[in-house]
């Protein structure tokens, strides 16, 4: 059996927030077996001081966090990535590069916290969240069978896990 790290590329419109979120939750519960990015279509060029702020009280290193282009993962010398999932509703509509490998690809749509108005308790209500949601998707993703299951029944899983909706007082 292989036994290398799955590489779990998360995409987002403008990789400031929910994507990066995403790749520091993977990275930090991962214990080795899964390796986590984030890019966008239209990076930001900066991650959003809320993301960080949220990651440094919960303990999640921010090291090497950057907003970058989906890009860069389509080039030759990328790491080959064996799981593509969008978690906002515009990466989602629009068309991706081709990856190399034909990586597994699902929507885990999150409500964008960066579009969140209001005072920073309320900004920061919205991040922790965004965080909560695709924490438990992450957690739930990591927890399945991957080797053990074929092709069809993991997609149907990842597929559910993007329907995974949390309580409301989780």
């Amino acid at each position: 059996m292989n036994d290398r790290a799955y590489n779990v590329l998360f995409l987002c419109t403008g990789n400031s927030a929910r994507s990066i979120l995403a790749e520091a939750i993977m990275n930090h519960l991962g214990q080795g077996r899964f390796r986590a990015f984030s890019a966008g279509s239209f990076p930001a060029g900066q991650v959003n001081p809320y993301t960080l702020k949220l990651l440094d009280l919960q303990g999640i290193s921010t090291e090497g966090l950057r907003s970058k282009s989906w890009d860069e993962f389509a080039a030759p010398d990328s790491p080959l990535l064996d799981f593509v999932f969008t978690v906002c509703d515009k990466a989602a509509n629009e068309v991706c590069p081709l990856w190399p490998g034909q990586p597994m690809s699902a929507h885990w749509g999150v409500e964008d916290p960066a579009a969140v108005a209001g005072d920073d308790a309320q900004k920061m209500l919205a991040f922790r969240k965004a965080l909560r949601e695709l924490e438990n998707r992450i957690k739930i993703f990591m927890s399945l069978p991957i080797r053990s299951l074929d092709k069809i029944k993991l997609q149907s899983k990842l597929d559910e896990i993007g329907q995974t909706v949390l309580e409301r007082n989780a």
